[in-house]
């Protein structure tokens, strides 16, 4: 081969070879897609009285939660899709993962999506219940470390996540869209032992948004607590430390927001119930019933306040004379430096009083303690109010 020839056959490569590269590449992100994607968030927190004295530290995952995880997508044709999502979250301020054992401890599943029957998945998952009125809550608005109702009682803080679950979304059809899920409890001999049950339904038209959700989840009464065997996990806190023994757990809801312009209204209900069994410390069923309302305004596209108020009230039952009560008030400010970058203020005050159960169940009447939303869960006031204050930057990739 001549020295010209070769010169010419090499010049070629140098362009075909980067050539084919790219139309391959091209090929395959029109069939496929794998996004890396995450949320790194932290703060100044400053509270009144935690278990007593006065607190000031860093906390991580308070406008946002962090987190990071991998999306996938594999177009399989005629409209059907095959998808995973692994999610895990972690402590911007150790680096530890929010939950010692678990890796991928927010989401792990896998499925197929249909653009006319709809979207099956299954593994550890969100609950209906929280995808559906989630949106429309205090918790997404207001932020759950401080907006969230006491101890997240009414589990509208991503507080649930179901194990061997399996999921179904519908299409959207006229405004309407539903979801059912099945956690597959696995007990040997009983079938109701340990599984969870959750379904919502969700109505959009213009600015209205409202949605209304059902979940009940079993224990598997293997000892006093809620097992971990069971394939749902539940938050303890002062609220609820005395039930969580609960041989079921029930919750239903609805939740709604709309929109005039730059301002937006929600409103929202909770019913929960803690049903005794053969392991718990408590006899009698407990209720807690929730009312929220909250308020949000964008003064310019970067700049947003928001303020809500919430009010939960508990039963009478397990020898308390005086139901346990918690009002909350919360305020956000937020800035957004881009669309990645966002600084924000959090304030929230929370006042209790009456009686609940602690932590040894029927045996402990105790004085109601307040904790403001999902932030103070192991550290609540030693009295019946308490203040919380949160400077902090997150940034999403």
């Amino acid at each position: 081969m001549s020295t010209k020839r070769s010169r010419n056959l090499t010049t070629a490569l140098r362009w075909l070879v980067p050539g084919c590269s790219l139309l391959a590449a091209q090929l395959a992100c029109a069939q496929n897609s794998i996004t890396l994607y995450g949320v790194a968030d932290d703060g100044l927190a400053y509270v009144n009285n935690s278990q007593g004295a006065s607190r000031t530290y860093l906390r991580a995952g308070n406008l946002s939660t962090s987190k990071f995880g991998f999306r996938g997508v594999e177009d399989l044709g005629g409209g059907l899709k095959a998808l995973f999502q692994l999610e895990a979250g972690f402590d911007l301020n150790t680096g530890a993962n929010s939950t010692s054992g678990l890796l991928f401890n927010r989401q792990a599943f896998v499925g197929l999506q249909s653009d006319r029957a709809g979207t099956l998945t299954a593994g550890r998952q969100y609950t209906p219940y929280y995808l559906f009125l989630g949106p429309y809550a205090s918790s997404n608005w207001l932020t759950g470390a401080t907006g969230a109702q006491p101890g997240d009682i009414n589990g509208l803080d991503s507080s649930f996540r179901i194990n061997n679950s399996v999921s179904y979304v519908s299409p959207t059809i006229a405004g309407f869209t539903a979801g059912a899920q099945y956690g597959v409890g696995g007990i040997a001999g009983s079938v109701e032992r340990g599984q969870s049950i959750s379904a919502a339904l969700r109505y959009v038209n213009g600015p209205l948004g409202v949605a209304a959700g059902y979940l009940k989840m079993y224990n598997t009464e293997l000892t006093a607590g809620f097992d971990s065997a069971s394939t749902a996990n539940i938050p303890t806190s002062a609220v609820n430390a005395g039930y969580v023994s609960a041989r079921s757990i029930q919750h239903a809801a609805i939740a709604g927001n709309y929109s005039f312009g730059y301002l937006t209204l929600g409103l929202n209900y909770a019913n929960v119930r803690y049903a005794p069994g053969k392991q718990s410390i408590f006899r009698d069923t407990a209720m807690f019933n929730t009312y929220s309302a909250l308020a949000v305004y964008r003064f310019t596209p970067a700049f947003s306040v928001a303020g809500g108020y919430s009010y939960t009230v508990a039963s009478q039952a397990n020898g308390i004379t005086s139901a346990a009560r918690y009002s909350e008030m919360s305020l956000k400010e937020a800035y957004s430096l881009s669309k990645r970058t966002t600084l924000y203020a959090l304030e929230a005050y929370t006042h209790a009083n009456g009686q609940t159960l602690g932590a040894k169940g029927r045996t402990q009447v105790i004085n109601a303690a307040a904790l403001v939303g999902d932030s103070q869960n192991s550290t609540p006031s030693s009295t019946g109010n308490q203040l919380v204050l949160m400077l902090g930057m997150t940034v999403a990739f």
